[in-house]
């Protein structure tokens, strides 16, 4: 695939010698596969639009909702039909293209879109809407000129699994913030949305046969001021979402062919549950929310069958609600000490036989175990698991998946042994991590530094033993949200990163230039500033949330500050 450099160009020169209406220069994130320029132009305003009969509905509601936007900010009325008529847009089936995948022309004739199914469709719209000005986002009639680039494209994504992942459980997000955060992920054709549910800090899903989760495991009686963690502001704080408000957030990230993966963490890193429910800890309690970060020494007790049972119980209303085939069960930072002095504990592991070897101890032997037993149960039901790349410490059952998260050796290992695999490193792509050096300018944040040049460096094939490569399914960043505190906190950290990741996922390897990409943010910055959302700065050398932006350092006076102010993780 090839990037027509000398086109775009060429086309650009076109736009500054001609006063006619002309298209604004291509800068599409992430950029198609496939793109040939041509001069000419198309003017989409007032055009009748053709979307054949035999489209699903999905297809046809995406069409429609292009077509009504497109006359919200243009002010032409048109009409949208599935009789041809002869109309210059048209939306047409090609069942040779990929579910994804899409091809766009737009010549002398008008504009055709072909795909397969809705997700192509989706995708198509979300590059046409990229190739228009910026108030395409808008909620008003604004004066522009609603005119397409004579384009040939055919594109499709490289990696099928497109991620981005939300902590609401340390910070809580409302549906209506949780629905931005899908509306712009979708903007830039991401296909995932792993939504972790469950926390020490906070259970947020109701679970009808178990309401004291939501009922206490909710809310904990404050949260630690800054990095003391024995600190405490006192303020009651919490939340959790309905079985209803979930199918809501599952049914709005459908329309934007957006799968939500849900995570209920186990077998670590539910004290909020401990705090519920006591009888499923190895010690009886008393539990308390945690009102700290970190890791607790509490887990759930798997040497009682009620565990199991409650695991179970909550894996099948979950399943209710969510159509996902990946369950991601957690299996991080799960600390042993209360197993090794459980009875309950020791028992099952001397049922079961398990023993230590080499560097795995009996008790990771039995994280094997729950991990086996809860995949066994959700295979049964039709569903996959997904888990951190702990799960990888002792046997792992046949079928699981990988979540890569402590750098990339996790996946590389995985998919060695056979096992597919989703890459998260926080090396390239925990996006809770800083975005400047300069953290006297950033508000308060956990540590780290991952820049939007660093997230676009990430090759996920990198280091990967020949002939594994096919078990990498894609790409996810993470956003944990303990010093994430206001949905304008939210997003800065999320964007502009979340355009570079896109590119990491949709861009095969060869299309990628981050100097191209860099010049196609000056569009995208005019997009999050029509649909309202905040963004960082830093690429534009200003740094810090709205209100407190400042201009960053000079590279001298940056250098003279990290020797006076060395930077610890």
């Amino acid at each position: 695939m090839r990037h027509h450099l000398l086109s775009i160009l060429a086309l650009t020169l076109a736009v500054a010698c001609s006063t006619e209406q002309q298209p604004q220069p291509f800068s599409v994130i992430p950029m198609p596969n496939d793109v040939t320029l041509s001069e000419g132009s198309f003017n989409l305003a007032g055009q009748d639009f053709y979307a054949d009969a035999a489209l699903d509905q999905a297809s046809h509601k995406a069409i429609a909702d292009f077509w009504n936007q497109l006359y919200t900010v243009s002010g032409k009325k048109s009409v949208l039909g599935t009789e041809d008529l002869g109309q210059k847009v048209r939306f047409l089936p090609n069942p040779n293209l990929g579910a994804e995948e899409y091809a766009l022309n737009v010549n002398d004739k008008g504009l055709t879109v072909e795909a397969s199914a809705f997700g192509g469709f989706f995708y198509a719209i979300q590059t046409l809407k990229q190739m228009l000005p910026a108030e395409i986002y808008g909620t008003r009639k604004a004066n522009a000129a609603w005119v397409l680039p004579y384009v040939s494209i055919l594109d499709a994504p490289r990696f099928d699994y497109r991620g981005i992942h939300l902590d609401p459980c340390r910070h809580f997000w409302s549906i209506e913030e949780t629905k931005r955060y899908i509306d712009i992920a979708a903007t830039y054709k991401l296909n995932r949305l792993h939504w972790h549910l469950t926390e020490d800090q906070g259970w947020r899903m109701e679970v009808k046969k178990y309401p004291k989760l939501t009922e206490v495991g909710a809310w904990r009686s404050g949260t630690c001021i800054g990095k003391d963690f024995d600190s405490n502001d006192g303020i009651r704080y919490g939340g959790y979402y309905t079985q209803d408000q979930m199918r809501e957030i599952v049914a709005y990230a459908a329309e934007r062919n957006i799968t939500v993966v849900p995570e209920i963490d186990l077998p670590g890193h539910m004290v909020a549950a401990l705090a519920a429910y006591p009888e499923l800890g190895c010690t009886g309690g008393p539990y308390e929310v945690w009102t700290r970060w970190g890791v607790s020494e509490d887990v759930l007790c798997v040497g009682k069958e009620e565990t199991f049972t409650f695991l179970e119980d909550v894996l099948t209303e979950l399943m209710d609600i969510f159509p996902s085939e990946y369950i991601h069960i957690g299996g991080d930072e799960c600390p042993k000490v209360r197993w090794e002095n459980c009875p309950l504990c020791q028992a099952r592991i001397k049922e079961l036989g398990l023993k230590a070897h080499g560097n795995i101890s009996a008790e990771q032997e039995l994280q094997c175990y729950v991990t086996a037993r809860i995949q066994k149960f959700l295979n049964g039901h039709g569903r996959k698991i997904i888990g951190w790349d702990e799960i990888l410490e002792g046997d792992l059952a046949e079928g699981a998946t990988v979540m890569s998260w402590r750098g990339t050796q996790g996946g590389i290992e995985a998919a060695r042994r056979g096992f597919d695999v989703v890459m998260t490193p926080n090396s390239h792509l925990y996006i809770d991590y800083y975005q400047s050096q300069e953290r006297d300018k950033e508000p308060l944040q956990i540590g780290g530094l991952v820049t939007v040049p660093k997230v676009y460096s990430y090759e996920p094939y990198e280091g990967m033993a020949p002939g594994t490569e096919d078990h990498i399914l894609g790409v996810q960043a993470n956003l944990w949200t303990e010093y994430v505190t206001s949905p304008e906190f939210l997003e800065y950290m999320l964007l502009p990163r979340l355009c570079a990741l896109s590119e990491v996922q949709w861009c095969n390897a060869d299309r990628k230039d981050y100097t191209r990409f860099d010049a196609s943010l000056d569009h995208t910055f005019k997009m999050l500033d029509v649909m309202g959302y905040t963004y960082a700065k830093h690429v534009r050398g200003i740094i810090g949330l709205p209100g407190h932006e400042q201009p960053a350092r000079s590279e001298e006076e940056l250098q003279k500050y990290l020797e006076e102010n060395p930077i610890g993780w």
